[in-house]
């Protein structure tokens, strides 16, 4: 009977234990460990980084960090850590926030448009993934890369076209210099391609000329008509004698694409550079900037009409007077010399 007691006082002393310890295992697993105020919070994960990364990120945003640790352990995380962009919600127990790190890299939205030169598109572009702005220039100038899909170091920043993309967060430079090209060709569909060829133009001579219209005009709906003017001369042969051409011309030579140059000068126009067309015919060897796509598309779908010239419109700021004739262009243009020297503007 006395033993019978001692093992009834053993059994039960072994179920408490047992309770306290799935009780305490329960807790670690599933009991809310968010310490952060926010709903959500994202961390990132550096590629080739151990757990050590992640812990540093998560200690501030954890009740009981070492709990999770446990857990993280448990489930194999600590010795296979996985680079990334998680999100992380307000009240997550342990075996969530695991579970997330593990397989749950979210991606995100890149954007970009209005860069001057693949140097400065790296730049803009490393501030939103992971890969930094020389591994994507790298990435960007491969010769190999270049000469594979018919571009080369004049032409390339027209593959990329400005728009919004989804990517993850730790794609590599080439990941990202890939994708574009993917999207350069799908953006120049069979449509496009029949646009351009109407033209008698490539669609890197589109981007080119896409450049210029955008640099010319921020008015969208004046783009067409800015393009047709550009089409009619390169119709009959003239030169394009456009001033953006000759501001990046400048600043090409000079290698200061920050220079603010407002008033393109006569000393200017006699810069040698295959991007003058005040000296060179037919369309630069590359884009003066990274066009639109209301740029590329205004070109592609030009205004017909008998204009050859055009000068700033001082009584309609951002739009432009239209003349068929060198006479009558002449006169809009007095109107605009006197404006801009007006508000002193010498460079």
């Amino acid at each position: 009977m006395y033993i019978k007691k001692i093992l009834l006082f053993v059994v039960l002393i072994g179920l408490v234990i047992a309770s306290i310890f799935s009780y305490y295992i329960y807790n670690t697993f599933f009991s809310p460990n968010t310490a952060f105020e926010e709903n959500t919070v994202f961390i990132y994960v550096p590629s080739d980084h151990s757990y050590a990364t992640v812990r540093s990120q998560l200690k501030n945003l954890l009740k009981d960090p070492e709990s999770f640790d446990i857990v993280a352990q448990k489930k194999g995380y600590t010795s296979n850590v996985k680079p990334g962009r998680y999100q992380l919600q307000k009240g997550m127990n342990n075996n969530a926030i695991t579970n997330t790190l593990r397989s749950n890299n979210l991606p995100l939205k890149i954007s970009f448009n209005n860069q001057e030169t693949l140097a400065k598109l790296a730049g803009r572009v490393s501030e939103q993934i992971e890969a930094d702005s020389i591994s994507l220039l790298k990435a960007m100038l491969d010769v190999d890369f270049l000469e594979k899909n018919g571009f080369n170091e004049e032409n390339a920043l027209g593959m990329y076209i400005p728009n919004t993309y989804e990517f993850y967060w730790n794609s590599s430079a080439e990941t990202f210099r890939d994708k574009m090209h993917t999207e350069y060709n799908q953006f120049w569909n069979k449509n496009r391609l029949a646009k351009a060829e109407a033209l008698k133009m490539t669609p890197k001579q589109v981007m080119s000329l896409a450049a210029i219209v955008q640099k010319e005009t921020a008015r969208v709906d004046e783009r067409p008509r800015v393009a047709g003017v550009y089409v009619n001369r390169l119709r009959v042969g003239m030169l394009l004698q456009a001033d953006p051409t000759v501001i990046f011309a400048v600043k090409k030579l000079s290698g200061d694409y920050d220079t603010v140059i407002k008033r393109v000068l006569y000393k200017d126009l006699e810069t040698d550079s295959p991007y003058n067309t005040y000296k060179y015919a037919g369309v630069p060897p590359g884009p003066i900037a990274m066009p639109d796509i209301s740029s590329i598309d205004a070109v592609l779908n030009f205004e017909k009409h008998e204009y050859f010239y055009f000068v700033a419109n001082v009584e309609n700021p951002g739009y432009h007077l239209f003349a068929k004739t060198l006479a009558q262009h002449n006169r809009n243009r007095q109107q605009y010399v006197q404006w801009i020297n007006k508000q002193g503007v010498n460079r």
